[in-house]
């Protein structure tokens, strides 16, 4: 199988009527933050299943998928390296050398092509299992940290947007640092859609045990913080908790 393969696959799903809904939903229009976007019209559970069996994709055939300029081609893409980071980061391969060397190679593509995660459901469905992961495993990439600092740095925000959810594995983990730091560092972020990411990912700090830590970050944060990402935080806390934060903001 090809990327050419794979694309046609898709181009045979095409459903005009689905296209115009998610033009809509995916904010396309002319100064939206997805604009000029183009969609299929394909449902994520429809890509999936192509995905699933592509899962063998030569590497060197990914970038062709990338580069496409329909939403759901792209999608399929970074889903089959999801799919093969998550073969590779099974406990039998944690410290294989040429597992560590293929996963490895699966981050530095998603890297070099991360801009072409252009859209917030393309990062989420793609930044935790590939970066996500990467942070959990041994590398011989370089340090971690320097790789997220990079991400939350760029002028660009979808990169802006995979630093800060990649942190949800580790905090998954037991590990809420990556998460912390992060949304510390992006707090005050211009843009809607990285106060929904990091109110996300401190919502997943309290939720994974971590009540305590995420109740000390609100009270050094609630009463500056925007307000999407305030409510995002707190959404799983009791009402009691959740009104005593938002009379803080």
């Amino acid at each position: 199988m090809t990327a050419n393969d794979i694309t046609e696959a898709l181009l045979a799903l095409e459903d005009s009527a689905q296209r115009q809904v998610l033009l809509r939903f995916f904010k396309t229009g002319k100064g939206e933050y997805g604009e000029g976007d183009q969609f299929l019209g394909i449902r994520v559970p429809e890509v999936r299943l192509v995905a699933k069996t592509a899962v063998g994709l030569p590497l060197e055939e990914v970038p062709t998928l990338l580069l496409s300029p329909w939403h759901e081609v792209r999608l399929c893409g970074l889903l089959i390296l999801t799919y093969q980071m998550e073969r590779l980061c099974k406990p039998r391969l944690l410290h294989d050398p040429q597992a560590i060397e293929a996963r490895d190679a699966i981050v530095a593509l998603y890297l070099q092509y991360a801009d072409r995660a252009n859209n917030w459901d393309l990062v989420d469905l793609s930044a935790p299992k590939i970066i996500g992961n990467w942070l959990l495993v041994p590398t011989r990439l370089g340090d971690k940290t320097e790789v997220l600092d990079a991400l939350a740095d760029s002028p660009v925000l979808w990169r802006q947007r995979i630093a800060m959810v990649s942190t949800w594995k580790t905090t998954q983990q037991g590990d809420p640092t990556y998460a912390l730091s992060y949304a510390e560092r992006l707090l005050h972020h211009t843009h809607d859609l990285m106060h929904k990411a990091v109110g996300w990912m401190l919502r997943e700090v309290g939720k994974r045990g971590n009540k305590t830590l995420l109740e000390s970050f609100l009270g050094q944060h609630a009463a500056t913080m925007p307000r999407t990402t305030l409510r995002y935080a707190i959404e799983q806390l009791p009402e009691n908790e959740r009104l005593y934060w938002i009379k803080i903001k």
